[in-house]
């Protein structure tokens, strides 16, 4: 076991968790949110600000909203650039755009830190069971020396070449999750129209060219009832896709199939399902098509 300590920013929804099983696996974790309770429940010593973090760790985990944030906690006042000292890395966890974490890389490197991006897939259960997936960019030299942090919550880490390259495949990926999501929930609430068995609908869906994600793992809870709470929210999910549109716009790629997925949950949102979990959007189109549930009596959400 390595007896680093390791630094942890946003102990949020995904944050706390990975957080959690690293404290579980044995790692020492400091950490730090705005939300102190946040760093309590995932079994972190508190820090009381960033730059304690930094003075305190070699190896810092980000695991915030989006670039935004990201650029205030890396490079606004009082943030990890003023205070991040030659050998540390800092490994970018979150869904950010690839453009801004290249910047961030550059400005680090020249202080001698190294900054890794690392897109995560697999929600809220996978970072429990300790089996998310890891897409990486930057320096895969480093890479190799921080797999024993992130080990406990990730079974599966995949170099995807220089800085961005990471969170560009996360974007990438989000993009086809968004996309399977959104037209599984129109497909399941059609299919509750026409007085389809939904069970034996899934069972063709999953048999079939229309199976995905979607049909797979989330629709046989969705149609008990049972809306996987704690996963990415709808808000959340269209930040990640307007991420996307932006990326393949930098890249001169034509995006084509994004409108479907943003009307979907902007839907959601307008009718008040933004901050639950994306999976709502079923809902929503449900509520557009004459108020349809795919289910007859909910039954308590998983947490």
């Amino acid at each position: 076991m390595n007896t680093q300590r390791v630094g942890f920013i946003g102990l949020g929804n995904m944050g706390g968790r990975m957080a959690r099983r690293q404290v579980d696996a044995g790692i020492s974790v400091v950490g730090f949110d705005t939300v102190s309770e946040r760093v309590e429940r995932a079994g972190a010593e508190p820090c009381a600000s960033i730059m304690e973090v930094a003075r305190r760790c070699e190896v810092i985990f980000l695991s915030l909203p989006d670039s935004k944030v990201i650029e205030v906690v890396t490079a606004g006042a009082d943030g990890l650039l003023e205070h991040a000292r030659p050998g540390q890395v800092i490994v970018d966890l979150s869904t950010a755009a690839a453009s801004s974490t290249v910047r961030l890389a550059s400005r680090f490197a020249e202080q001698g830190v190294t900054y890794i991006d690392a897109g995560i897939s697999g929600g809220a259960a996978a970072a429990e069971k300790g089996t998310l997936t890891l897409m990486v960019g930057g320096d895969e030299s480093v890479l190799e020396d921080i797999r024993w942090a992130l080990a406990p919550f990730a079974s599966k880490v995949v170099y995807m070449g220089q800085s961005g390259a990471g969170h560009t495949t996360k974007l990438l990926n989000n993009f086809l999750n968004a996309v399977a999501l959104a037209a599984t929930a129109e497909v399941m609430v059609a299919g509750r129209k026409a007085g389809l068995d939904l069970p034996r609908l899934l069972d063709v869906l999953n048999n079939s060219s229309g199976v995905n994600f979607a049909t797979i793992n989330r629709f046989p809870k969705i149609i008990e009832g049972d809306y996987l709470e704690g996963g990415l929210t709808g808000k959340l999910m269209t930040k990640d896709i307007l991420l996307y549109v932006d990326c393949v716009r930098e890249l001169g790629v034509a995006s084509l199939n994004a409108s479907g997925p943003l009307a979907s949950f902007g839907l959601g949102t307008a009718l008040g399902y933004g901050d639950k979990i994306s999976n709502r959007v079923v809902d929503a189109i449900g509520d557009v098509s004459g108020g349809v549930r795919l289910f007859d009596q909910p039954k308590e959400s998983a947490q």
